[in-house]
């Protein structure tokens, strides 16, 4: 009869690498469209919408608030309101996505959850700074950092975090065609300054002479 030796256990357990998981939680809308491509076209404005109200329902009942829940979505918070506004059937579920959360005593900011870490990571990877990354996902600064000094696999992913952050292209421009600050002189061109003289009066020349 065989049985698993240590190694075997490690390796069945070994947590999936830290660039994978920020891949992931980016690559969501590309699953979505090669999903939707199996049936036969390109998804339907509705049905991105419905998938991103989805996103937002899963977050919510996890403990996210709105904020939190338009960055697990992949969306801005405006739109979030919108449908909140505009939906009725839209604004109940997340009513009772909020009322789950109530009853399972999920509440962010007393406590550190999973969904908590996906906000920061999805966050991060999307530009956010990590202090601004973690008001957003409602997380105390001094638990996240001792939770941080304490787990590798946290340091890793913030890490992959990071590198998955849009690159930024940035162009230079010589100084001669940036645009000069409002109630500024550009400053003198060299020690001297070409002025133009008019022609003498011949006339008057000539009866001084």
């Amino acid at each position: 009869m065989y049985e698993p030796n240590d190694a075997d256990h490690l390796a069945e357990h070994e947590p999936p690498d830290a660039d994978w998981v920020a891949a992931w939680f980016k690559e969501g809308g590309a699953v979505e469209q090669e999903l939707q491509a199996a049936l036969g076209g390109p998804p339907s404005e509705r049905d991105v919408t419905l998938a991103r109200m989805g996103d937002v329902l899963q977050a919510t009942a996890q403990g996210m608030g709105p904020k939190a829940a338009a960055v697990w979505a992949g969306i801005p918070e405006s739109v979030l309101h919108g449908w909140i506004e505009r939906d009725p059937a839209f604004a109940s579920a997340l009513h009772g996505a909020r009322a789950l959360a109530f009853a399972h005593g999920v509440q962010t900011g007393r406590q550190h959850t999973p969904a908590m870490i996906r906000v920061v990571l999805v966050a991060m990877s999307n530009g956010t700074t990590m202090l601004d990354a973690l008001k957003v996902a409602d997380f105390r600064e001094h638990r996240f950092r001792a939770l941080l000094r304490g787990s590798p696999t946290l340091r890793s992913l913030l890490e992959a975090a990071r590198r998955a952050r849009p690159a930024r292209r940035g162009t230079y421009v010589p100084g001669t065609y940036r645009p000069r600050r409002p109630g500024r002189k550009p400053p003198a061109q060299g020690g001297f300054r070409l002025v133009r003289r008019s022609a003498p009066d011949t006339a008057k020349d000539s009866d001084d002479s």
